[in-house]
């Protein structure tokens, strides 16, 4: 299962993002909790949309969250965001 590809195609149908990259630093935390053998654990996303304009750092981290839950609960563990309004 492509986690990465998974994050980019649910991400761009909820936000309609102008820009968005979804990076993979699952081997920068090999031996670190919650990585786990063939990576896909953990990832940085930056995206700017406009559905966050207006909206709090907290609200967007949150709407995010919520779009990514089945893969937070699956396997990413962890998911550094940077977000903004486009």
């Amino acid at each position: 299962m492509d986690f990465k590809a998974r994050i980019e195609t649910k991400l761009r149908a909820a936000f309609d993002p102008a820009r968005l990259e979804v990076i993979d630093e699952s081997q920068n935390h090999a031996g670190h909790g919650g990585w786990q053998e063939g990576g896909q654990t953990h990832f940085r996303v930056r995206i700017a949309s406009a559905a966050f304009a207006g909206k709090s750092r907290v609200e967007t981290h949150r709407a995010i969250n919520q779009v990514l839950s089945a893969e937070l609960a699956e396997r990413v563990h962890a998911l550094a965001i940077e977000a903004q309004g486009a």
